[in-house]
């Protein structure tokens, strides 16, 4: 006859159960880091996309303001940028285009007056501040001096560095660091005869 084995003892067994239990939670809490992780990429990613469509807006808002009132679209093209740190819109008196009424004139102040408004977040408020703002907003127009190619751009702050826009976007550039890694822009070319 064989012998009997004893059963092992209720001891032994919950030492080993107590270790797998802390080795599954190991596991599960690396696990919880990592989908922490992808939560956080995935709200930065929201915010860059939704600052490119709010941006993406403006810039066609602008375009299209200007192409209603071209007979004095020379007087939209700004010095440097309008937006964060930069609200002078410039007077009616500065457009030296002749030709035109001081109607048109007074409506181009008005567009640059609204498109600065709105880069600056106007269009959402909420507790009486602005929340609609894309960080750090700021747009530009120039003028191609050879011909009748408007540029119409927004930069604002992106949430991480990354590549710089292309030279031929030149808007706020230096406004965002260094190495402008940080600076997004948009922009379009508006072609007005």
């Amino acid at each position: 006859m064989k012998p009997r084995q004893r059963p092992p003892s209720s001891r032994a067994q919950a030492g080993a159960t107590m270790i797998e239990v802390l080795v599954s939670l190991l596991i599960l809490m690396f696990g919880l880091l990592g989908l922490v992780g992808v939560m956080i990429q995935s709200q930065r990613a929201q915010l860059e996309s939704y600052q490119r469509v709010q941006a993406l807006m403006l810039v066609q808002d602008m375009a299209s303001r200007m192409a209603t009132n071209k007979s004095v679209a020379s007087c939209y093209v700004l010095a440097s940028f309008i937006g964060t740190n930069a609200t002078t819109v410039p007077a009616a008196t500065t457009c030296v285009v002749t030709g035109v009424t001081a109607e048109q004139k007074d409506r181009m102040v008005l567009d640059l007056t609204e498109w600065r408004d709105q880069l600056l977040g106007s269009a959402e408020i909420s507790g009486g501040s602005s929340v609609g703002a894309i960080l750090g907003a700021r747009g530009c127009i120039t003028k191609d001096p050879s011909s009748n190619l408007y540029q119409v751009s927004v930069a604002w702050q992106g949430s991480a560095a990354t590549l710089a826009p292309p030279a031929g976007v030149a808007c706020a550039t230096g406004q965002y660091g260094t190495d402008d890694g940080a600076r997004r822009a948009v922009s379009v070319k508006v072609q007005l005869s």
